[in-house]
């Protein structure tokens, strides 16, 4: 029954997405979709809370034998990113981002993630006499930033029925129908980077005159290269550290008072994420120290990194193989990329 249903419902899926992709929105801006997904809920049947931690919609379905509660999540939001690709559901959408007018762009999936999730409630809803416990559907915003998962959590999300395990979904680029899933850490944690290096402003025709912030930001950017190769045993778990801003000067012959470097650090578990930023601190200090200059170092706490609960990924790897067959089941590689469903494993089992 459960295939029939789904047969049923998928080309509803797909008018969805598209509709979705071609009317994103950016983080805690998702007012369409927001009012999309309550409505069809509510169509449904289910208790539905609105504006849950910013833009956030809540589903509720109580089947209709007893049973443990479990939460599914979908994200949202959309990228400031303009879509390039001709097709007739593109997203032409504009909107302010850090100041600047951007497209706007469903670019990581969201769009299917909030379709999938629309579906998977109308094919339960139907069946809700044959559902032991209870479902919570959980359409988060601010994925992409500045983060929507924790103001739903505090907003009781996992309190209120109380949550026993949540389950998210990534779609990703590879062969369509396989499901890739692992235990343990899956999805990095990330840390922003920004080291403010400041030296002393001089004429470019008399670098002596001063302190150079670009030569010594330059140096930094080398040195910490070495965070990676040389300070931390990738043989456990990968670990990345990338600039990838250096924004400095505004004149072709003198020589500024600071630079500004900014990036992305990447890593699997917490000693491991320590060790980086401690480092990454020491390095930056100690380089623009013996440059005669200064550097300042702020990190931002980031996303922690995102771990699958071992036994509850074991446990279901035979549903995952029961839906899609054990052929189409693959272990997932770590991914670098960072993912703020980790707040809610913090908070129950989750896969």
């Amino acid at each position: 029954e459960l295939d029939r249903r789904v047969l049923e419902v998928n080309p509803k899926v797909v008018a969805w997405r598209r509709d979705l992709h071609e009317h994103p929105e950016l983080g805690m801006q998702e007012f369409r979709t927001a009012a999309l997904v309550a409505a069809h809920l509510r169509g449904l049947g289910l208790e539905v809370r609105e504006k849950v931690g910013g833009t956030g919609v809540v589903g509720i379905l109580r089947g209709g034998k007893p049973g443990k509660v479990v939460a599914l999540r979908a994200d949202m939001d959309g990228l400031p990113v303009t879509e390039q690709v001709d097709l007739p559901f593109r997203s032409r959408v504009r909107a302010q981002w850090n100041g600047q007018e951007v497209g706007v762009m469903h670019a990581c999936g969201h769009d299917n993630h909030v379709a999938i999730l629309m579906g998977t409630a109308e094919v339960l809803a139907g069946m809700r006499a044959q559902v032991p416990g209870t479902v919570v559907f959980l359409f988060q915003p601010a994925e992409e930033g500045p983060g929507g998962a924790e103001p739903m959590i505090r907003a009781g999300v996992l309190d209120d029925p109380k949550v026993d395990a949540i389950f998210g979904l990534h779609v990703w680029p590879g062969p369509a129908g396989d499901v890739m899933v692992r235990g343990g850490p899956t999805m990095a944690a990330g840390n922003g980077l920004n080291i403010i290096v400041r030296g002393r402003q001089t004429h470019g025709a008399a670098p002596w005159g001063g302190v150079d912030p670009i030569v010594t930001g330059a140096q930094i950017v080398l040195a910490l290269q070495t965070v990676v190769s040389r300070n931390i045993n990738i043989t456990r778990l990968p670990a990345i550290v990338t600039v990838a801003q250096f924004n400095a000067g505004i004149r072709s012959n003198i020589i500024p008072d600071s630079a500004v470097l900014v990036g992305t650090i990447r890593t699997f578990g917490r000693e491991q994420r320590a060790e980086v930023l401690a480092a990454v601190e020491r390095i930056a200090t100690q380089v623009a120290a013996s440059a005669g200059a200064t550097a300042e170092v702020r990190l931002d706490a980031g996303y922690p990194v995102t771990a699958n609960d071992e036994a509850l990924t074991a446990r279901m790897r035979g549903s995952i193989e029961r839906a899609v067959g054990a052929e189409h089941v693959q272990v997932a590689p770590l991914i670098t990329g960072s993912e703020d469903f980790s707040y809610f494993q913090e908070r129950v089992p989750g896969v």
